[in-house]
């Protein structure tokens, strides 16, 4: 099991991933997709990479607008896997155009 980050350490880690906000024992992104298909494929992409981490998100699809959240609940709260595929997340959606 992950070891969970402490306030410093969450604060640290979200300075590099800026578009990300901390809500209690999770971090959340909401990113609009130019289309409805390209947001499905946004989720498809996260789907695979979170497969291959082997840590998956809680994800809202509203038409254009995803919410992602995550945290890692083995744990009991946030740890440096949230923030890694978080980093992907961003990834991701960046090269959908998603924003």
């Amino acid at each position: 099991m992950a070891d969970t980050l402490d306030d410093t350490a969450v604060a640290g880690r979200l300075r590099g991933l800026p578009a990300w906000t901390r809500d209690g024992d999770e971090i959340r992104r909401t990113v609009k997709a130019p289309s409805f298909p390209a947001g499905i494929d946004v989720v498809t992409d996260v789907a695979r990479a979170a497969e291959d981490a082997g840590h998956h998100p809680d994800i809202d699809i509203r038409w254009r607008t995803l919410t992602f959240a995550l945290t890692t609940h083995s744990a009991g709260g946030l740890t440096g896997k949230d923030f890694d595929l978080a980093a992907r997340i961003d990834e991701i959606a960046a090269r959908h155009g998603a924003a």
